[in-house]
């Protein structure tokens, strides 16, 4: 496929200012039976995050006597893209996000209050559209905050990077393809810290500072959408009694039951295979 114009009179191919975002939706709380989880839409990805844990650590020798084992599974769907179609089991990019977010959240997670446990993060790409690392990243935050794992901040990310000789964030997938460079970004909103940054593509000195900051800003927009979207699940546990207050046994998108979270929520003993559903 021949390269496409990626920016025509000023704007990008979905009409995009350089600095603008595409739609993002986050709901906290979609599946009954994880400690915690999240779906995010973020332009045409879709991408869903559980978490299970802190639970018995298993192998037994990979166990850490001073703090849990913070461990993710990051997959592409087979029927996520047509790159992607008809591929099953690991790949060598998958492992790689799947390290990045588990040394990321490995920073914010208070793992020291829970010794010789794990906690499993699974982020599973239904449909991709480019940006899929920091949508995962993203929403995986929101269903750690929804397990009610001790976290210094809630990680959010975006990326950025050179399209047409432009500075631009939030690529899609033929921006992604056919840009200049790109620069997934992950920030810790409440100190400004950066907890993930990778370049593909060559850019100036000046470049690279001009798509960080870009990504900075727009991270403080998608944290305001993680922020909401925990606040409306909180409000959906009280209204449900999942609190300790009076009400139904409903909550979330999804039905749910009272084993869905760890914030003032009872606890059902997880089986040691719980996190194949989410893989």
């Amino acid at each position: 496929m021949d390269k496409p114009k990626l920016i025509v009179d000023g704007k990008r191919m979905d009409g995009r200012a350089m600095d603008e975002l595409r739609p993002i939706l986050i709901k906290a709380g979609v599946l009954n039976k994880a400690d915690g989880s999240a779906y995010i839409e973020w332009g045409k990805n879709k991408v869903l995050a559980a978490v299970y844990g802190p639970r018995e650590c298993i192998p037994k020798h990979d166990e850490n006597p001073y703090k849990a084992l913070v461990r993710c599974t990051y997959r592409m769907s087979p029927f996520c893209s047509l790159e992607e179609h008809g591929r099953r089991g690991p790949s060598r990019r998958g492992t790689e996000i799947s390290k990045l977010i588990s040394n990321v959240f490995d920073t914010v997670v208070m793992a020291e209050h829970f010794p010789k446990t794990a906690i499993d993060i699974f982020v599973e790409v239904l449909q991709a559209d480019g940006g899929t690392r920091v949508a995962g990243l993203t929403a995986a935050a929101v269903a750690l905050a929804d397990a009610g794992i001790p976290m210094k901040d809630v990680v959010c990310g975006v990326a950025a990077g050179k399209i047409d000789g432009e500075i631009a964030v939030d690529f899609g997938k033929y921006e992604d393809n056919f840009g200049e460079s790109d620069i997934p970004v992950a920030v810790s909103p409440r100190t400004g810290e950066l907890l993930l940054l990778q370049m593909d593509g060559m850019l100036t000195k000046d470049e690279v500072m001009r798509s960080v900051d870009m990504a900075i800003s727009a991270s403080m927009k998608v944290h305001e959408l993680q922020v909401a979207a925990l606040k409306e699940r909180y409000a959906e546990k009280e209204k449900s009694g999942a609190l300790g207050g009076e009400g139904d046994n409903g909550g979330g998108s999804l039905p749910s039951d009272a084993g869905g979270g760890r914030q003032g929520m009872a606890l059902q003993p997880v089986p040691g295979d719980a996190g194949e559903s989410a893989r």
